[in-house]
């Protein structure tokens, strides 16, 4: 009986040294077993790689978006008569000046050759002519509610070939409409641009040089076999800290005849690698998708730059991993992960307030101010307001003509800018203060431990010691539970 409770007490400190030995830092595992932190000097890589990727890959997102804005620019100048940048109402007020409009804008669509909608009007010159006829009728615009013309125009984005990027071909689907549906004697003219960027077909640019291109392709693949190897290695690691926590369950139910709760269960996941495993997924799809764009087999920019553009920003908060290790610089993650409760239930009850506000404000000052014309610049506005912006402009804007109006709209806003700016934001801020307050007397002080930490931290062996390099497979307790718990 002596000797099964003696190798007993050396099967539960093997098992407390083995879950010590999971919840080290990978410079004590290297000085425990000897273990290099790979893991850790590929986080390093992939951050180096990933922010390379994103920076030339937003290079020419950049090069596409400003080529897109360019020609919606020269659109207005080129369609609308006496248009000026600095035109935000760009609006009509008399019949001949519509009438003079409309013919100006087929006038110009006749001056491109490769027009869609002017080759289809050439080719029904019957239908253009009566056209003509109707906007110089005498009748015209008397029952207005709204013209809208439709028109396509291709283009080709040539300066990516300076950068040795083979171009693409835009689709450009133009609709300028003349809006007169309020019948206030103001006709609006808005020009708006629907793109869809395509392959170009039978594509041939001379000095282009397949080496640059063969470059790109073969550092995406790098990414994506660093991020490939970087969900295999956390996958592995998430695997094991699953099979340890239940060979803690059943450890505590043998030994102690407990149930494990959920917080210490939860102990066993990292979260760390939950979040590095998202962004090696994102990664992946983004680099594949990014091949395509280079080879031009797909135009997905939006696409490939939300996939790229998330898996970096996690890649470079899972960074934070890292210094969990150091108390001093993970304060503000400690203190999110504590304040993290609290702050959802205080922002469910401020959101329940905002959203009254909001309504109440679209349905009276909606008729009578552009920024509560729509829910949604009713919460923009609102949310402006709490962070000091929009406040003057949101007083000077209230139309005065209606008394009862006038004077719910500052009741309204002195109301909600004391209560979001003064108390529900002072109250928001107050949580973290608190919690900040609360992490750092923990950090002079100590924190309380949970029966699963203060179970490892019985162990008193350092990692340098050479008492972890027994193979964990020989140091679980399987072997021995049956005959303990015959003998007990």
């Amino acid at each position: 009986i002596s000797l099964l409770k003696m190798r007993r007490h050396v099967s539960v400190e093997n098992f407390r040294r083995k879950l010590k030995y999971f919840f080290m830092s990978p410079c004590q595992k290297y000085r425990a077993r000897g273990r290099k932190p790979w893991k850790m000097m590929l986080q390093i890589l992939k951050i180096a790689i990933i922010t390379f990727q994103l920076v030339s890959f937003g290079l020419s997102n950049e090069m596409m978006v400003t080529f897109k804005e360019g020609n919606i620019v020269a659109f207005k100048h080129f369609f609308l008569k006496n248009y000026q940048d600095r035109n935000k109402d760009y609006a009509l007020y008399t019949k001949h000046e519509v009438h003079d409009h409309i013919l100006y804008i087929i006038n110009r669509v006749s001056a491109l050759k490769r027009s869609i909608l002017w080759t289809n009007l050439k080719k029904k010159k019957k239908n253009y002519n009566l056209l003509q006829k109707m906007f110089s009728s005498k009748y015209i615009y008397v029952w207005l509610l709204a013209v809208n013309i439709y028109l396509k125009v291709k283009a080709i984005n040539l300066q990516t070939v300076h950068y040795k990027e083979l171009p693409d071909c835009y689709d450009f689907a133009i609709n300028i409409k003349f809006d007169n549906h309020a019948h206030s004697g103001k006709i609006k003219i808005t020009l708006r641009s629907d793109v869809q960027i395509k392959v170009c077909k039978d594509w041939n640019v001379s000095g282009s040089t397949d080496l640059h291109y063969q470059l790109i392709v073969l550092f995406d693949c790098v990414v994506i076999c660093s991020c490939l190897l970087s969900l295999i290695l956390c996958t592995r690691s998430v695997y094991k800290g699953v099979l340890l926590q239940f060979e803690y369950i059943t450890f505590a139910s043998i030994y102690h005849n407990k149930r494990v709760c959920w917080s210490e269960r939860m102990e066993f996941i990292n979260g760390w690698y939950i979040l590095i495993i998202i962004s090696d997924t994102l990664t992946i799809a983004g680099s594949v998708l990014k091949i395509c764009i280079q080879s031009k087999e797909l135009t997905n920019y939006d696409v490939c730059s939300i996939l790229l553009g998330t898996a970096t920003m996690l890649v470079w908060t899972g960074v934070m991993r890292y210094f969990s290790f150091f108390q001093k610089y993970y304060i503000l993650i400690l203190t999110l992960q504590a304040a993290l409760p609290n702050v959802i239930r205080f922002s469910f009850c401020a959101v329940m307030i905002f959203l009254s506000y909001c309504f109440c404000g679209w349905i009276v000052l909606g008729p009578h101010h552009e920024n509560f014309r729509s829910f949604n610049t009713v919460a923009n506005c609102l949310f402006s307001m709490i962070n000091g912006d929009e406040i003057y402009s949101t007083f000077t804007k209230i139309r005065d003509k209606n008394d009862l109006v006038w004077m719910f709209s500052r009741m309204y806003i002195y109301t909600f800018v004391p209560l979001f700016t003064f108390m529900i934001l002072s109250l928001f801020i107050a949580l973290f203060t608190d919690t900040y307050e609360t992490i750092k007397r923990y950090q002079k002080h100590g924190a309380p431990l949970s029966e699963l930490q203060a179970f490892i931290a019985e162990c008193k062996d350092p990692p340098n010691s050479g008492k972890y390099m027994v193979d964990e497979e020989s140091s679980t307790f399987w072997c021995l539970c049956a005959p303990c718990v015959n003998c007990t």
